[in-house]
């Protein structure tokens, strides 16, 4: 019996999908992503985990938001639980992208700190997202202790998912800004001053809280 034609397309783009050039595979994605299958979502998710380009894990991303959430959150749940990292950083990014809230009792404190650094700033991303009302408070508790954490690029993603809580997350900056290491009440410092002036810049704020921190003041005075 021959293979209806739609059958023998889906199977084209399920295996172009493991081709070793990129563009094949961003090719096969796009395909997939403007007509949505749901017989391909746990090949997209599958490929997720292992894709090592990143503008074809982005299209992977939006392929997968192109599909039902009921088809799509319950095996991206599933890759949280993955030991490889980048299985759970893109599914976080990819839960952040559908914005379906049922996910977020799997962002748990694990994930939130995370030792990738690229799977704990995923679900600082995913987290802000996903939080329900209410609960904005005990998220920025969690979040704030990772202030301190890493280099610039992670240090400002922590600052963005914390600022995107809103004003509420004053409280746990001032604590944070009395802490021992003075890596933590810089960033702290330079985070608070981003809610203040979104427009200073990062790089502005952590240089000018780092000169606070050094004199012995957090400037909370002001």
């Amino acid at each position: 019996m021959t293979m209806p034609e739609q059958d023998t397309d889906t199977v084209r783009g399920l295996r172009a999908l493991e081709d070793s050039r990129s563009s094949v595979r961003l090719r096969a994605v796009m395909e997939i992503g403007t007509a949505p299958d749901p017989r391909c979502v746990g090949k997209l998710v599958e490929r997720c985990a292992i894709e090592p380009e990143f503008h074809v894990r982005d299209m992977l991303t939006w392929a997968l938001t192109r599909h039902p959430a009921s088809m799509t959150v319950p095996g991206l749940l599933d890759e949280l639980r993955s030991e490889r990292a980048q299985a759970r950083s893109q599914a976080l990014h990819t839960l952040s992208k559908i914005g379906d809230r049922r996910a977020w009792p799997a962002i748990t404190r694990a994930l939130l700190t995370d030792p990738d650094d690229e799977v704990a700033r995923s679900a600082w991303r995913a987290a802000v997202v996903l939080v329900p009302e209410g609960q904005e408070a005990a998220l920025a508790a969690v979040l704030a202790t990772q202030l301190g954490r890493g280099e610039r690029e992670t240090q400002l993603s922590l600052s963005r998912a914390l600022i995107a809580l809103g004003e509420g997350i004053m409280p746990t900056l001032r604590a944070a800004m009395a802490e021992p290491a003075p890596r933590v009440r810089a960033h702290a410092f330079a985070t608070e001053r981003l809610l203040r002036n979104p427009d200073a810049g990062f790089e502005f704020a952590i240089e000018e809280a780092r000169r606070v921190v050094a004199l012995g003041t957090t400037g909370q005075e002001e």
